[in-house]
């Protein structure tokens, strides 16, 4: 029977895919651990009796089914995560040279083992009495949602097949009357160090840089020991700097809209569908006070539905790498100092007294980490590459900063500098990249506003932001009023609220940062982690247990936020 074969297979891919990461150890362990593989075998073995006359048929089931399961290997071995079918759609052209970066010899090993197993397991089995094995899986199926709520398996127990098929409903949203939803329940006093900028910046060209998979936690400016970004930290030393801001969505693409637009990106929906929803973006607002806007990319417009996003925003020119056109090139795009170039040609060509906007997305910081020159530090691992292209991209924020300055233009501009999302190197198990989860290297961000000649000395503002605050701030330093529908408040008006997000590439999870608290809700499995940041930055210790009443009131809360922002965006 060839079910019992796929068992086997099941089971040797379980062993590669979890090696190396530690797993809770009960009496449910086994059974919460392996029912999903229960599940799929038990589903093929009903499918091999059905078709028993068409053996064919069942074989070719059979090694569609084991191939996939095998060739998941390496990708839960990098991202403790088989493909959902949201990695399926990220998993385009501009990734080829990350996919090829996981070409090891170790991983062609492993999925050279699997398939062989897949392809001798029908023989190695045929003597095995198939029922008792069949009763055991029907035992550990049926009792593993059981074993799933005594032991947290933080999705372990998907399999490259049930990943696919696993998805959360979300409900209509219990009460559709308005609400700040960022409301803070720890009561702190105004920052009145920011107020006083308001409309300070009138008539100011605007330049917005969204630097990419940029956390906190990596720059001097944020306490690294060793600096990679040393010219945002010049540029800070006359500007605001926000200790605590957040990314609402730990994406690139989905993370830009809440930046243009001040609205959040709505949950388990892909970016395509923000196409023909209204937004009143920062480029649109701009554009009709009489300023040139544009934005560039030094990636591709392309990937993940960005397309979807910027056309019809009130940007008057949009390049991406194939617009520019670059000195080198990658799957991702080009190299950074073609782009500030052909920036900096967008800027003289200006009419003189116009003022611009402009918006750029550079691509330096994206896995695998590749840089046109060798960096200032060691790259014999990720983590040394990754600060080697954080330098890289931020050589290119010099290079247009200086741009400026010979244009006699940087006592005429706004910055706002920001990272889109942060990026994990296993500070939490099985924590890589930046869309799987909700922990601090994953959405905590720099947040930086800086205009020469506003301000003289650095503000160190510790109450909590989020990236969707960036619209309503940078035309409330302009002195524009911001238009209806905004989600963000200004960040001028120095108080704290909670900052929410969310992330639905694997596992379905929302959270928000409220003062020092954390809390990090799986909407799949109901378990909710509590966070007390001031004492415990590194996220080691969940306090969830001590604080019942509080984590059912924000448990609710983001319920309720999530359920809207779905809801919301069907409604537009």
């Amino acid at each position: 029977m060839k079910a019992i074969s796929l068992a086997l297979v099941l089971l040797v891919v379980r062993v590669m895919g979890t090696a190396g990461h530690p797993l809770v150890l009960s009496w449910w362990s086994p059974i919460a651990y392996l029912w999903h593989d229960a599940a799929v075998v038990l589903t093929f073995a009903a499918v091999e009796v059905l078709l028993r006359r068409q053996p064919r048929l069942v074989w070719a089931l059979y090694g569609v089914l084991a191939a996939y399961a095998v060739l998941n290997v390496p990708i839960e071995r990098a991202l403790s995560s088989p493909l959902t079918w949201t990695m399926w759609r990220a998993a385009g052209g501009p990734l080829a040279d990350s996919i090829r970066h996981y070409a090891t010899l170790v991983n062609v090993a492993l999925i050279g083992i699997g398939l062989a197993v897949a392809w001798l397991g029908p023989t190695a089995v045929r003597r095995v009495h198939p029922r008792p094995l069949l009763l055991a899986l029907l035992a550990c199926a049926v009792l593993g949602p059981h074993a799933a709520a005594r032991v947290d398996t933080q999705g372990r127990e998907r399999n490259a097949l049930t990943a696919l098929g696993s998805s959360v409903t979300v409900g209509r949203a219990v009460s559709a009357e308005p609400r700040d939803w960022r409301a803070s329940a720890i009561a702190a006093p105004a920052d009145d160090r920011l107020q006083r900028l308001r409309g300070t910046a009138a008539g100011r060209n605007v330049v917005v840089v969204a630097l990419e998979s940029t956390g906190a936690r990596y720059l001097g400016l944020y306490g690294a020991g060793e600096d990679v970004a040393p010219n945002l930290s010049e540029l800070a030393r006359s500007a605001v700097v926000f200790e605590n801001a957040y990314a609402v969505y730990p994406e690139s693409i989905k993370g830009l809209w809440s930046v243009l637009c001040s609205l959040a990106p709505a949950f388990n929906t892909p970016a395509e569908s923000q196409a023909k929803l209204p937004c009143h973006s920062m480029a649109s607002v701009l554009g009709q006070k009489g300023y040139r806007t544009a934005l560039f990319h030094s990636g591709r417009f392309d990937y993940l539905g960005m397309d979807a996003i910027i056309r019809g925003r009130g940007f008057d020119v949009l390049a991406d790498a194939g617009d520019i056109g670059g000195v080198r090139e990658s799957s991702f795009g080009i190299d950074e100092r073609s782009a500030v170039a052909g920036i900096l040609r967008w800027i003289d060509a200006a009419p003189e007294g116009r003022p611009f906007f402009v918006t750029y997305l550079p691509i330096a910081g994206h896995h695998p980490y590749e840089t046109p020159d060798r960096g200032p530090f060691p790259d014999h691992d990720e983590f040394g590459r990754y600060r080697n292209a954080l330098h890289y991209g931020d050589a290119a924020l010099g290079e247009l900063r200086r741009g400026l300055e010979a244009r006699g233009l940087d006592r005429q501009t706004l910055w706002i500098v920001l990272g889109d999302h942060g990026e994990a190197f296993g500070q939490h198990d099985g924590n890589y990249g930046h869309t799987f989860q909700l922990f601090d290297e994953n959405v905590r961000v720099p947040y930086v506003i800086a205009a020469p000649g506003l301000v003289p000395a650095p503000i160190r503002a510790r109450h909590v932001v989020s990236l969707i605050d960036t619209a309503p701030t940078v035309l409330d330093l302009l002195g524009i009023s911001s238009p209806r529908g905004y989600e963000g408040h200004s960040m001028l008006e120095g108080e704290s609220r909670m900052a929410l997000f969310f992330t639905d590439y694997s596992l379905p999870l929302v959270g928000l940062r409220d003062g020092p608290r954390k809390i990090i809700h799986d909407m799949r499995s109901g378990r909710t982690r509590w966070f007390d940041l001031e004492r415990d930055p590194g996220e080691s210790f969940d306090l969830s247990s001590a604080h019942a009443d509080e984590v059912r009131r924000y448990r609710a809360l983001l319920g309720s936020w999530v359920h809207r922002s779905r809801w919301d965006a069907a409604a537009r």
